[in-house]
């Protein structure tokens, strides 16, 4: 079923495209702008305003928490009710250290907090908070894709693989647009977001 949105499109593959484009134009502003700079790394709310900022002209529901039971095949993500509980939990996680940082990586995406787009915005959210803490960012382009799916549908259990898996791919290259671009790179992203799509429970 496709979501309700502000295109009006009725057609998944059609709104996928849409999405794909718009959000994708929207994160190579985010970096242009410099936006990130004034919101906060490793919170929730900053993790809000990423979703937003990237979402806003396609979903009502931009940035805000989702109202509905999601799961990915066996594996369900917070429910409803224990949602908010679990965002404070996160917040209050510590980042000083690369393991922490990923390790607040895996709880928010265990946590899932958006109805659609949680991937490209945790992840530019991830960098985020690597950046300012580590001086370091991951260069997504290193990072296999199939490798990377599989550490992190592993990750809530062990997440020793997704750790070793980004760390190898850290660079200092922390204002290099290329790098961020290929973050935002829509095969990267939509690959990885297909594969974690989640249908209501």
């Amino acid at each position: 079923m496709t979501l309700k949105n502000k295109l009006n499109i009725t057609e998944s593959a059609e709104l996928a495209r849409a999405e794909e484009q718009i959000s994708k134009k929207k994160a190579v502003e985010l970096y242009e702008k410099s936006l990130l700079n004034d919101w906060e790394a490793g919170t929730f709310s900053g993790l809000a305003k990423i979703h937003k900022y990237l979402f806003e002209d396609i979903y009502d529901f931009a940035g805000k928490l989702r109202d509905v039971n999601l799961a990915k095949g066996n594996f369900r993500f917070a429910p409803v009710m224990y949602l908010e509980a679990a965002l404070r939990h996160i917040d209050q996680m510590p980042q000083a250290a690369y393991d922490e940082i990923v390790e607040k990586y895996v709880e928010m995406n265990s946590a899932h907090p958006f109805r659609e787009g949680n991937g490209r915005s945790a992840r530019i959210w991830l960098d985020f908070i690597l950046k300012k803490e580590l001086k370091l960012v991951v260069d997504w382009g290193r990072v296999d894709k199939e490798d990377y799916l599989l550490a992190m549908e592993r990750s809530p259990i062990r997440d020793v693989e997704i750790k070793v898996l980004l760390k190898n791919a850290l660079t200092d290259k922390i204002n290099d647009r290329e790098i961020y671009m290929k973050g935002i790179d829509a095969s990267y992203f939509y690959e990885g977001y297909n594969a974690f799509k989640s249908g209501d429970l």
